[in-house]
This record gives C-alpha cells, sequence and structure tokens, in this order.
C-alpha cells in the first residue's frame, strides 16, 4: 500500500503564485533544519539517544549484481513449495524463499510469546529508543531501503522514497512525539452517584498480534492475482511493527508471497534494532506462506489481533477464519477514490499545479496505490481544460526499470502481469460504451526488459458511472477522467462505487468544498491535496467495501491495545456501602422499590424532580 505526500506544502497556496520557489524551499529547509537540530539537542534523553547497527548486503543490492533473467517469470515452480522471487521490472531471478508450514507458524508464535513477556515491562523510553535507532537507520541508509523495494516490486525509487521510506519515518516520529501521550492512562468523567469514584482508561500490551499482507485475489499466487495489493513492503511490513513494539506487544508478520524477498532483510532492520538495545529479535516474527497455509496464523488462538490488507475475497476467508477464535480483524481492502475539480474561476487558473498532484496521485507505484487516484471527476469548465494537460503529459510518461534504466524512467512496473487481461477488458468495454482511450489501453512490452511486467500509462476520458472501469478497482496506471454537471452530481458519481476509502476535492469556493467533504462516502478526504490525510498521521481506514478499522494515528495506535476500564475509589474511606432497602435479603419490596426509583431520579432528573427522588430516599430509609 503506497500513502505518498505528492508536493512540499508552503504557507502559500497551491492558487497563488511564488516567486523563486526554490529560495522558499531553501529557507524553510534551513530553519526546519535548526528546529529539528534544536529539538534532539535540548530535549531528547539522553538514554533514548539511538544505537547504531548494520545489516548484512543482500548480494543483490550490490553493484554490478545481475541475476538470470527467467524465461516464464512466475512464483510457482514445479515439483518445490518454495516460492521463486524474481524483479518484476525486468524478470530477474531473486531467489528462492522456503513457504512456512504450520509447525513453523506454531514455532514462531511461541518465539513471539516468550519475547513478549519482559518486553510488555518496558518503558516507553526504552522503546522510543529502539524506534529512534530504527528512524536513524532509516535516514541513512535510504538508497538501500529503494533499491530493495525497487528489486521485489517494479517500482521506481523516487516512488519507494516517497510512498515507503517517507510515510514509514513519519509513522516513527510520530510515534516517538505522540504515542505515549496516546497510550497514557486517559482520565474519564464521572457522575452525580458515582462522585467519589476516578475512573481512567488504560491500554495495555495485547500480547502476539499478526498483520497479513496479502496480494491474492484467488488462491493460484501471483500470476492470478488481477491486482496485488502489498506491493509496498518496507512500509507495510515496518509500520505494524513500529506501532506494535510501542503498544508493548510482538508481532508475526505474513509477507505476501508476491514480495516475499524483501522480507528478510526489511525485517532485520527491526530484530537487529531490538538486539542493540538489549531486546530480544524474537518480538520480530516474519513468515511467507502458501495461502492454504495462512488459515493457521488467522485462526490461531495465540493471536490477539489481525491487521489484513489485501482483497475482499480474500479478507472475507481471513474473518471467517479469525472468527474461529474470535480474533478482531482490522481489514484495508482498497478503494475507487475519487478526486474531484470544482470550476471556481482560481482553480480553472491553477489547472497546471493540480494536474501535477493528479498525475501523482493516479501513476505513483504504476498505479498499485490503495488510495491512488482513480477517478478524477471534473465540472464542466474544469473538465474540457484537463484533457489536453492531462494527455500530453501521459503521453511523455516513459515506463521502464529504475535500476537498469536510471535517468529514463517516470513508471515501474506492475507486480504482476496476471491483471493485463482484465484491464485491457475494462478500457474495451469503457471505449465500447462511449469513453475515449487517448493514450495507451493497453499491456506495454519493453524493448530493454521482455520479461518485465508493464501496462501502458493510460488516459480514457468521457467516462461515466455505468462503465465497469467506473467500478472495479483498477489498480494500475491508468487515468479516468469524469465529466459532472454540478457540485451534487459530482457527488454522486464519487459515491457510486462501492467503495469508500480516501478521496480529494480540489477547489477555492469552501461552501463547495465543504459540501463534498461532508457528502463523499468515505474514511479519509484531502482538500487540495492527495493522500495527505496519511502523511500527518490521521487513523487510516474506509467504510462499506474499503473495509473496517483503522490504523495510523491515535485510534491506530489504540487499536492493537487492551483498553482496559478501571473504576476506583476517589478519596480513602469513602467506598460504596449497599444501603439497606435492597441489602439481600430484600425485607420489604414495595419501600426497596421507592428507594431505588427515588435514587434514580435524585440521579438524573433536574429542579424539583430531583429534590423529590431525595424525599423518596428520606422518607423510604
Amino acid at each position: 500500500m503506497d500513502f505518498s505526500k505528492l508536493h512540499i506544502p508552503f504557507p502559500h497556496s497551491i492558487y497563488e503564485e511564488s516567486p523563486k520557489p526554490e529560495v522558499l524551499i531553501l529557507i524553510f529547509g534551513a530553519i526546519l533544519t535548526l528546529l529539528i537540530t534544536i529539538y534532539f539537542t535540548l530535549l531528547n534523553n539522553d538514554d533514548e539517544r539511538p544505537v547504531s547497527f548494520s545489516i548484512p548486503l543482500p548480494e543483490q543490492c550490490k553493484p554490478g549484481w545481475k541475476g538470470e533473467v527467467l524465461d516464464d517469470p512466475k512464483i510457482k515452480i514445479s515439483g518445490s513449495s518454495a516460492i521463486q522471487c524474481y524483479c518484476p521490472a525486468n524478470g530477474r531471478l531473486l531467489g528462492l524463499v522456503n513457504a512456512t508450514t504450520a509447525d513453523g507458524i506454531d514455532r514462531a508464535i511461541l518465539k513471539a510469546q516468550a519475547a513478549q513477556v519482559a518486553w510488555a515491562k518496558t518503558t516507553f523510553s526504552q522503546r522510543r529508543k529502539v524506534l529512534r535507532t530504527v528512524l536513524k537507520y532509516v535516514l541513512e541508509n535510504q538508497d538501500l531501503i529503494a533499491t530493495i523495494a525497487c528489486l521485489d516490486s517494479g517500482k521506481t525509487k523516487v516512488d519507494a522514497c516517497l510512498g515507503e521510506i517517507l510515510v514509514t519515518a513519519e509513522r516513527l516520529k510520530w510515534t516517538l512525539e505522540h504515542g505515549e501521550r496516546a497510550l497514557k492512562p486517559e482520565r474519564r468523567p464521572t457522575n452525580f452517584l458515582m462522585m467519589y469514584k476516578h475512573n481512567e482508561v488504560r491500554w495495555e500490551p495485547l500480547g502476539v498480534v499478526a498483520a497479513c499482507l496479502s496480494g491474492e485475489r484467488a488462491s493460484a499466487g501471483r500470476n492470478s492475482d488481477p491486482s496485488a495489493k502489498c506491493i509496498h513492503q518496507f512500509h507495510n511490513v515496518m509500520c505494524p511493527v513500529i506501532s506494535t513494539l510501542f503498544a508493548g506487544s510482538a508481532i508475526v508478520i505474513k509477507a505476501s508471497e508476491q514480495t516475499a524477498w524483501s522480507l528478510a532483510p526489511i525485517v532485520s532492520i527491526a530484530r537487529n534494532a531490538l538486539s542493540a538495545c538489549g531486546h530480544s529479535p524474537n518480538l520480530v516474527q516474519p513468515i511467507v506462506c502458501w495461502p492454504p497455509t495462512a488459515d493457521h496464523l488467522t485462526s490461531h488462538p495465540s493471536i490477539a489481533h489481525i491487521t489484513f490488507i489485501g482483497s475482499r475475497p480474500v479478507a472475507h476467508a481471513v474473518c471467517k477464519s479469525a472468527a474461529r477464535s474470535l480474533t478482531p480483524v482490522c481489514v484495508e481492502l482498497g478503494g475507487k477514490d475519487p478526486a474531484i475539480i470544482l470550476d471556481d474561476v482560481t482553480t480553472c487558473k491553477s489547472l497546471h499545479k493540480i494536474a501535477s498532484i493528479l498525475l501523482r496521485g493516479v501513476f505513483i507505484s504504476a498505479g498499485q496505490n490503495c488510495v491512488g487516484i482513480e477517478r478524477i471527476i471534473a465540472l464542466s469548465k474544469t473538465y474540457i481544460s484537463l484533457i489536453p494537460i492531462l494527455e500530453s503529459r501521459i503521453r511523455s510518461l516513459r515506463p521502464g526499470s529504475t535500476l537498469d534504466d536510471e535517468g529514463e524512467v517516470d513508471v515501474g512496473a506492475m507486480i504482476s502481469s496476471a491483471s493485463f487481461d482484465r484491464l485491457e477488458r475494462l478500457v474495451a468495454d469503457a471505449v465500447n460504451q462511449g469513453a475515449k482511450c487517448l493514450v495507451g489501453g493497453s499491456r506495454y512490452l519493453h524493448p530493454k526488459h521482455p520479461m518485465g511486467h508493464y501496462f501502458s500509462p493510460t488516459l480514457l476520458v468521457d467516462v461515466t458511472s455505468q462503465m465497469r472501469i467506473a467500478q472495479e478497482e483498477a489498480f494500475a496506471p491508468i487515468c479516468v477522467l469524469m465529466r459532472a454537471n454540478s457540485v451534487d452530481h459530482a457527488i454522486e458519481i464519487a459515491n457510486s462505487a462501492p467503495y469508500a476509502l480516501g478521496a480529494s476535492v480540489f477547489g477555492a469556493e469552501k461552501v463547495d468544498v465543504e459540501k463534498i467533504v461532508k457528502g463523499v462516502k468515505a474514511g479519509m478526504v484531502s482538500v487540495n491535496d492527495f493522500a495527505a490525510y496519511y502523511v500527518v498521521q490521521l487513523p487510516f481506514g474506509g467504510v462499506g467495501g474499503s473495509g473496517y478499522g483503522r490504523f495510523a494515528g491515535e485510534e491506530g495506535l489504540r487499536g492493537l491495545c487492551n483498553a482496559k476500564s478501571i473504576c476506583q475509589d476517589r478519596w480513602p474511606g469513602v467506598n460504596t456501602q449497599i444501603p439497606a432497602r435492597f441489602d439481600y435479603p430484600i425485607r420489604n419490596a414495595g419501600k426497596a422499590w421507592e428507594f431505588c426509583s427515588g435514587l434514580v431520579q435524585l440521579g438524573y432528573a433536574t429542579g424539583w424532580q430531583r429534590v423529590e427522588g431525595l424525599q423518596k430516599l428520606i422518607s423510604n430509609n
């Protein structure tokens, strides 16, 4: 999953002209660097200083590495249960990964359980030290992390930086700065009758949780999967690890078999950081297994919580399996996110800037982004003006392998070619119903990388809500443009799809913008931006066909905890005494009833009714 910040935000609006933006960038960067330096110098606890460590450099990440180009790239190989890993951008073999068995899952959970006992007793300061250590490594090894991501997913290094490294660094930073406040015991109000009580909620570790990162739409793996969800391995692995560790629990990470190769080096970052800080690396347990074996994990009675990222069909199986042990599941299933473009004067003048954001939202990670922009819904005036802007820029996009063709690539490969037939049918179906395909529309045979999985950057205009491509998640580099006649019509179009994850709205008229924010069915909305809610760690998740539950932010962190409610005496010696009137055995049922009804009246009525309640208590005492 990919959550990308698309441009550096400035104090000025995107609608205003900004002279010499490079000067503003330098000033902003200098001030920010100074503030960060002062913060870490003056406020950081010496006991929380990060520790340096290293991980073995994968052979595939060394300069000059050239793996064997497979004749028929696929993850299943005849006569073996091992997973064949290859780079989707060029078809080069990365290696074989042994699939975890049911016994292996049991052993991983036992190791995590044993390590979690001591970890649950650690302080927030000790947990922050581990996260600071991870952050230090991430900042110092961005090129290595991006290379690992590119090899296993086929994305570009820029996309890996924005969609994996930046958002993971933000999760680390947010947790370091706000995590303790989110998990500190929280005071809750009392009432008149219970004024002598002190109420609070404590957020306690769950034990061992799981994160299941699935790409399958069918059980046969990558080659039958029309839209693999988990191509963002570094982010999708590290973020559950970050939150789980800070919450005091241990985690079993089940990666998709489609990105199995990168799991080991990514998880080794967290495990080595734990070891460097004096804690057990067994708190983080990586596994990769074929779909039939995954049921053993999702139904395991020792798993206290599951975060699932994947498709709706697989989610049904996961939730059914988890129900056997009554394990709660946070479900993120992707979306058909709309970006609504209004047509006020200011917005019409800013279409080139807005187009840059739209293109990044559509084509980042070759469109394989659960909160990617899948539908651009523009009002009439902006619709006409957007078409030539988008057509020119999409036609110039260059697909390729970022590690082989550095400097010549805009859009990376797709994780699999299995969706290409479906995508071509969606485009053809739309054209047959009146849409126009102005750019692309079919798979792309790369001249340098014929074994890579490429789909041509595509622009489809005049799309209507009745077309399948407006209803089904494409998860591909396809820009869909739809026309709306009014603000209400735009909202109607946006809400016509079964998904409801994220949304964007671009406009300068506050009334219209707010109407869309309120009217669109979504779990998250960015105004004059794309996916900005995640880069500031607001709770992430959707409704309807996009799943339920939240991760990120306070809500996500607390969701990985047992919310324990505690009600205790406020003052010594002042505590609950059962009144004689309804103390067992009850001697006079009539007076007991009058006493109880008077008690309720005293506690919850107003004015003279409360006085009458007090009179009942006195007369029936």
